[in-house]
């Protein structure tokens, strides 16, 4: 075995992960030069080229790597693992470029292990919708616990709607993954919402036949439970609410999956510091197996930005959440989408365009905007001026970093992500450097085939 040991690296570089925030004249190669790390590395763990132009502002996450493997011929994935007494999975994450294709390749370089020790373990929740490309899936997988796919729906009449889902649920299971299914209703408006789970709580015999009819796709797939979300409830239906979750996750257990509940704080909620404590989140939590606390709107067009609440109030909430909900079994929940808003900004009228991170790199780069931080709620921000003026909001490594720091700070579970539709290169840098990721079903038999000249 053939490796490259960096571990005369500058020694304020040996913390587990650094972010660098670009500044005026940088580029990739002056930023990989300085970290003593090779252009080609610097970019190709971050996503981007190696004469890419970079926005000012914009983030880049450097890890140094302490052990680098020369692939041989004829080696594979598998005993390339065995030989370091890592797993298949460990390997994959440290090179996820090689989850694109079939072959690895003697002579290219794969990292077995980046300096510094991991923080913590905890558990990731990837959500994504039955389109999802499963190339794009694939790659994300080693990095998950476990795969929520949104959405299944319910009718009036209880019946569950059934997806085309199945390659979803073999590859998830392929990687170790444990696929969830997500549990909803089929509504076209929030009032609509409102009167369909009223319904639901004031019929027995609806909630027995629904419950059926979910156990019956159930059986006929291969999730590994079932996440059920928490609608806005009239204060009059929140005993029977808790009764249904009560019946619901009995029947789950009792057949051999397991139950989440997702609980929503809306950003009005975040503001105005509005709780409802007759929703008996405690009884709730213990119901259930995992809880994913969602702090702010999941993604919206109409409205104010969630990034526009104090981080101390999410803070706030989570602190809320553990005086009731056990923290081994809690989640919180983050998104990935930013937004763009057109200025002037009008309430009920402007509508904002979800961006993802790339994309929104790419916009600052396209129109010179310089990147700012905002302290206070941990988020990305720039304005650029194209037909009129625009403002976009977003999530970058720094922000990403300050939500995941609170699984150790308080000790909870994991983390839940909206949505791992597309790669987010930093974002997985940043857990995967710091954080074992929890695996709670086996990894089938994965391999990539042996080295090829």
């Amino acid at each position: 075995m053939n490796f490259i040991s960096y571990n005369e690296a500058k020694p304020f570089l040996r913390d587990t992960m650094i972010i660098h925030v670009v500044a005026q004249g940088e580029t990739v190669a002056s930023i990989a030069e300085y970290y003593n790390l090779s252009v080609e590395r610097l970019a190709l763990e971050n996503g981007i080229s190696t004469t890419e132009y970079l926005a000012i502002g914009e983030t880049l996450v450097i890890l140094i790597p302490e052990i680098v493997y020369t692939v041989q011929e004829g080696d594979t994935l598998n005993r390339i693992a065995t030989s370091y007494n890592i797993s298949i999975m460990e390997l994959i994450r440290n090179n996820p470029y090689i989850s694109e294709r079939r072959y690895i390749y003697p002579g290219e370089q794969l990292v077995i292990k980046y300096e510094g020790d991991k923080i913590a373990t905890l558990s990731t929740n990837g959500y994504v919708y039955p389109f999802v490309n499963i190339d794009y899936l694939k790659k994300v997988l080693p990095f998950l616990t476990y795969l929520t796919v949104y959405a299944y729906y319910y009718t009036a009449t209880g019946e569950v709607i059934d997806i085309n889902d199945a390659e979803i649920i073999s590859t998830a299971r392929e990687y170790g993954v444990a696929p969830v299914m997500v549990l909803t209703g089929l509504v076209a408006s929030s009032e609509e919402q409102i009167e369909r789970i009223h319904n639901i709580l004031t019929d027995q015999n609806l909630q027995d036949y629904l419950i059926n009819n979910l156990i019956s796709v159930l059986d006929s797939k291969d999730y590994y439970g079932v996440n059920i979300t928490t609608p806005y409830i009239q204060p009059e239906d929140r005993h029977l609410y808790v009764d249904f979750i009560r019946k619901f996750s009995a029947r789950l257990k009792a057949e051999g999956y397991r139950p989440f509940l997702t609980l929503t704080r809306s950003g009005f909620e975040l503001l105005t510091n509005v709780s409802y404590d007759d929703m008996q989140y405690d009884i709730l939590g213990d119901l259930v197996d995992e809880v994913i606390i969602i702090t702010y709107e999941w993604g919206f067009s109409y409205g104010l930005p969630p990034s526009i609440v104090s981080f101390g109030t999410i803070g706030n909430v989570v602190e809320y959440a553990l005086s009731l909900i056990d923290p081994d079994k809690l989640n919180l929940g983050y998104s990935t989408i930013g937004y763009v808003w057109k200025l002037p900004y009008i309430d009920g009228v402007t509508v904002a365009q979800a961006i993802t991170y790339t994309s929104a790199n790419d916009l600052a780069r396209e129109f010179d905007a310089v990147i700012h931080y905002d302290e206070i709620t941990k988020s990305s921000y720039f304005q650029y001026y194209s037909d009129s003026e625009y403002i976009v909001r977003f999530r970058d490594a720094r922000g990403i970093n300050e939500i995941v720091k609170m699984v150790p700070m308080f000790g909870v579970e994991g983390v839940a992500i909206w949505n791992v539709m597309y790669f987010f290169n930093e974002m997985w840098l940043v857990i995967n450097s710091q954080y074992d990721i929890r695996k709670v079903i086996p990894v089938k038999a994965l391999e990539t085939d042996e080295a090829d000249s």
